[in-house]
C-alpha cells in the first residue's frame, strides 16, 4: 500500500476507532452471542439424537416400513422427452390445459408392487383430481394440451425402493408418448414416537418443510427449510445414525424489532457423510419423516 493510501485508510478509520474506544466495538456482545449460539446447538443435536433414538425400534418406524411413501416426483415427462423449449417451459410453469372434460373413475382401489414382491392397495384420485396437480390454464405463454386419459403403470422410487404404481397416463396434442402421473395417495405419515418441539422455541429449532431432492450417489439432499422476513435464512444441520438421517434446522441472523408475520421456504443443500440408502430422513423439530416436495 502506498503512503497516499495510508493516510486515507487512516482518515477514514479514525472516526471508527474513536467510536470503538467509547463503546467497546461490541465484543462482549459478540462473545456473548456466540456463547448463546454454541449453546442453542448443543441443545438442537441433543433434539436430533432424542428423535433418533425414539424413532429406533418404534412403532412410527414399523408403519414407515410397510406404508407407500413416494421418494421422487409423482409426475413424469413422456419418455421421448420434450419437442421444443416452449414445451418444457409449459410443463415448468404448469401452463397444460385440456381439450375437454376428463372422464371420471369407477376404479377405487390400486395396487403398489415392489421389487421384492411386496404389494400394499391404496385409494385411486380420480384423473380430473390427478390433472389439477399439475396443470391448470394460463393464457400468458406456451402451453401444452391434455387430449385424454387412460390408466396404466409407471415406477418410481419410494421409502422402500423402486415400485411399480398405478398412474394416469395423459395423452398430449402432439406427443406419442403421454405425461404420467401417479394414481394413488400415499400412505399418511405415522405419529412421531415423540412429542414435536415447539417451533421457534429457546432452542432455536425450526422445520425442514420437503425433501426436495437426493444426489445421485445419495451423498447430499436437498430440502426445503423454513424462516422468518426479518433473518439471514435457514441452516440444517445433521445427525447421521445407522438407520436415520435427522435433520435439525434453525435461523441466522434473527433481527429483533417490526417484521411481517411470514413463513419462506428456501432450497438447502445438506451434505451426508454417507449415502443415504435405505436410511430414514427425520426432522428433529416433528420428529416426522420429511416429506418429498412431490
Amino acid at each position: 500500500m502506498n503512503t497516499q493510501a495510508n493516510r486515507l485508510a487512516s482518515l477514514l478509520l479514525a472516526p471508527l476507532l474513536g467510536t470503538c474506544l467509547l463503546a467497546g466495538c461490541g465484543d462482549d456482545r459478540s462473545a456473548d452471542d456466540a456463547r448463546t449460539d454454541s449453546k442453542s446447538q448443543q441443545t438442537q443435536e441433543k433434539r436430533a439424537r432424542e428423535v433418533a433414538d425414539a424413532w429406533h425400534g418404534s412403532a412410527a418406524a414399523a408403519a414407515w416400513s410397510q406404508g407407500y411413501y413416494p421418494m421422487a416426483d409423482t409426475t413424469q415427462p413422456p419418455v421421448s422427452g420434450w419437442h421444443s423449449d416452449a414445451d418444457k417451459q409449459a410443463y415448468e410453469s404448469g401452463t397444460i390445459v385440456r381439450s375437454g372434460k376428463l372422464p371420471t373413475t369407477a376404479i377405487t382401489q390400486g395396487t403398489v408392487k415392489w421389487r421384492s414382491g411386496s404389494t400394499l392397495s391404496r385409494p385411486v384420485v380420480d384423473p380430473n383430481r390427478a390433472y389439477q396437480s399439475f396443470g391448470h390454464y394460463s393464457s400468458k405463454g406456451p402451453r401444452l394440451t391434455v387430449t385424454g386419459v387412460k390408466l396404466g403403470e409407471m415406477t418410481i422410487t419410494t421409502s422402500r425402493g423402486t415400485a411399480t404404481v398405478p398412474a394416469w397416463l395423459f395423452a398430449l396434442d402432439g406427443y406419442d408418448a403421454p405425461l404420467k402421473h401417479v394414481a394413488v395417495t400415499p400412505s399418511k405419515l405415522p405419529e412421531p414416537p415423540i412429542v414435536r418441539a415447539p417451533q421457534g422455541s429457546a432452542d432455536g429449532l425450526w422445520s425442514v418443510a420437503e425433501l426436495a431432492g437426493t444426489a445421485a450417489d445419495g451423498r447430499s439432499l436437498t430440502v426445503r427449510a423454513t424462516h422468518g422476513a426479518c433473518d439471514d435464512g435457514p441452516v440444517v444441520n445433521v445427525l447421521e445414525t445407522d438407520e436415520s438421517v435427522v435433520l435439525y434446522a434453525s435461523v441466522a441472523g434473527a433481527r429483533s424489532g417490526a417484521c411481517t408475520a411470514q413463513l419462506i421456504e428456501q432450497d438447502v443443500r445438506v451434505e451426508l457423510r454417507q449415502p443415504l440408502a435405505d436410511r430414514v430422513v427425520l426432522d428433529a423439530l416433528t420428529a416426522q419423516p420429511v416429506p418429498y416436495a412431490g
